[in-house]
């Protein structure tokens, strides 16, 4: 979030982040879904954005009829691709906790092969909410599992990425892959990138298996990157919301879930906060 003045009103401007992880399973939309409600539960504006063909934010969200949507993120990009502008609130889906939503479904693959020959292609998406960027506090976008290209265009457009890794040796292990991306994006395309942390999900810390990828994750990388202090729990309860279109604050309000990502709700805002004030003190 930046301070920006409008005439001698001070526009704040939402905090984007990117939820990327190009393995699947790793628990990124139920992250991007949950982290973006459970902000709004906490007062925020929030805007969620599915960036995957496969539309599971916006199925996960109740919308299971894909094809039927009028307007979906591959129709607002394809108009930043030729140059037409994007009106204010264009596609947007307003879900009942209180979170706005662009969804997408599989034409959003088929734009993805015509970005190759598109001129400033890594920032198409980015234009999506560049008009929106001051109606909201955070935008949450849901990435593909890949690092293709709408992965990339998704990492031009944010300040932050967070990253879901799940408990396991072999998603450990393909870190290092989707850090070397985040590397490369801010080298040549959007040197503000920060890594917002590394979330580790589905932990079962019960095991010694769960508590050695723990403790894994946060010696190999702790000491260079933030890894959320907040794990998420596997849990079936979590594996059920995506069929029922709620949260887990609405589908299982008291369990341990629902708990564990209401507290990383409040890192997410304090990193943000911090970052806020960071960037005014700069400003002085």
């Amino acid at each position: 979030m930046v301070h920006r003045r409008r005439g001698d009103v001070i526009a704040k401007k939402a905090t984007i982040i990117a939820v990327t992880n190009q393995k699947g399973g790793t628990g990124k939309t139920t992250t991007c879904e949950n982290l973006g409600i459970g902000l709004a539960m906490e007062g925020k504006k929030v805007l969620l954005v599915d960036a995957d063909p496969q539309g599971s934010l916006t199925i996960s969200m109740g919308w299971q009829q894909l094809d039927e949507l009028p307007t979906t993120l591959s129709t607002l990009m394809a108009k930043a691709m030729n140059d037409q502008p994007i009106q204010p609130g264009e596609g947007v889906l307003h879900h009942a906790e209180g979170v706005d939503l662009i969804p997408a479904n599989i034409e959003l693959a088929g734009l993805e092969v015509s970005l190759v020959n598109c001129m400033n292609r890594e920032k198409m998406l980015k234009q999506v909410p560049e008009g929106a960027k001051y109606d909201y506090d955070f935008i949450l976008l849901d990435c593909t599992p890949s690092l293709g290209m709408l992965t990339v265009n998704a990492l031009a457009a944010a300040d932050t990425t967070l990253i879901p890794v799940q408990a396991q040796y072999l998603s450990a292990k393909g870190l290092e892959q989707l850090l070397q991306t985040v590397q490369k994006v801010r080298r040549q395309i959007n040197p503000k990138l920060k890594i917002e942390g590394i979330l580790l999900t589905m932990t079962d810390n019960r095991t010694n298996y769960g508590q050695q990828i723990d403790n894994l994750i946060r010696g190999a990388y702790g000491s260079k990157i933030k890894v959320f202090d907040q794990t998420i729990p596997r849990s079936v309860r979590a594996a059920e919301i995506s069929a029922v279109g709620k949260s887990i604050f609405q589908h299982d309000p008291k369990g341990k879930v629902a708990e564990a990502y209401q507290s990383l709700t409040k890192e997410v805002m304090a990193n943000a906060e911090r970052q806020l004030k960071h960037v005014a003190e700069r400003g002085r």
